[in-house]
Parts: C-alpha cells; sequence; structure tokens
C-alpha cells in the first residue's frame, strides 16, 4: 500500500460513503423523509444537500471555483427528493468525488483553487469537506439509529463487543507501531 496524504483522504471518504450508505440501507421510504420536527432535516434533505455540495465543490474543480453558479443550496434544504431518488443522490455525490479526487497525487494538495471567490489549497479543501461530510453523515446515522431503535445494525462496534474487536480495515494496513 502506498502510504501518502491522498491514499488516506481516500480511505477517509470511502469509510465516510460505506457507513452512510449502511445507514440509508436500513431505512424504509417513510424513514427517510422523516424530520423530528419542523426546523430539522430528514435524512433525504440531508442527502440532496451532500449531493449538491458534492456535484459543485468537485466537479472541474482545479479550474472553477468549488461553488458553481448552477448550485441553489437553499433549495437544497427546501426540496425533499423523493425516497426512490436518495440512494441514487448519494452515489451520483460520491462518484463525482472519487472522480477528482483519485487522480491526485500528494504534489497535488499544494495546489490552489477557488471555494466562493476564496483562495483555498486543495488540502485545506479536502479536510475541509472532510469535515462537512463527516458532520452530516453523523446525523444521518444518529436518526436513522434513534428511527431503527432495537431493529438498528450497529455500523462499528456493538456494546459490549470491544474486547473481541480484530482491525480489518484497510486503513491500518502498513501501519506500524
Amino acid at each position: 500500500m502506498n502510504n501518502t496524504l491522498m491514499t488516506g483522504f481516500l480511505e477517509m471518504f470511502r469509510e465516510m460513503k460505506k457507513r452512510g450508505g449502511s445507514a440509508l440501507e436500513q431505512l424504509s421510504p417513510d424513514q427517510l423523509s422523516w424530520r423530528p420536527n419542523a426546523n430539522s432535516n430528514s435524512v433525504a434533505v440531508i442527502v440532496g444537500h451532500l449531493h449538491g455540495n458534492m456535484r459543485s465543490r468537485w466537479t472541474d474543480f482545479l479550474t472553477r471555483d468549488g461553488e458553481k453558479s448552477w448550485r441553489d443550496r437553499d433549495a437544497e434544504f427546501e426540496l425533499e427528493p423523493a425516497a426512490e431518488q436518495v440512494l441514487t443522490l448519494w452515489e451520483d455525490g460520491w462518484a463525482t468525488v472519487f472522480a477528482a479526487l483519485e487522480p491526485l497525487t500528494d504534489a497535488d494538495l499544494e495546489k490552489k483553487i477557488l471555494i466562493r471567490e476564496r483562495e483555498l489549497s486543495v488540502f485545506t479543501a479536502i479536510v475541509r469537506q472532510i469535515d462537512h461530510y463527516g458532520g452530516h453523515i453523523g446525523q444521518i446515522v444518529y436518526l436513522a439509529k434513534w428511527m431503527k431503535g432495537p431493529d438498528w445494525k450497529t455500523l462499528s462496534i456493538a456494546r459490549g463487543e470491544s474486547k473481541s474487536y480484530v482491525p480489518h480495515s484497510s486503513w491500518l494496513e502498513g501501519q506500524k507501531e
């Protein structure tokens, strides 16, 4: 395994996609559109927002501002995608992320890009998106776990099973103490 920053970033994005996708797969169509209250977002709305962000940030990101003129961020929180669209939006957004990032090397991390006319390094832009996506995926997982209750299938180490856990993530391959 080539142990580079880009390898690590890509693995983090893959793990986030897997975790969020595993939560989404546990939800019924009604659960995808459920909101805890009128001021909260449903899982479907969060996925729609992530999709809009991913497409805007990563489409031609080395040559064009990451906030595209065609994106309507406010509408992402007003228009709820239909349940049958949620997984398609999820996959399409992530495909955009990986298409943009997989060709990069660590040397590309120093390049400068624009997001909302603000210059950032590619490194900083990636770290910002890891933080952003991680927050929203945490919301999705929390809502899904809350809705599923005792039927929730854990996405990590189950309670009481820490001692029997054996790491299996490729993230750990090649890591030595």
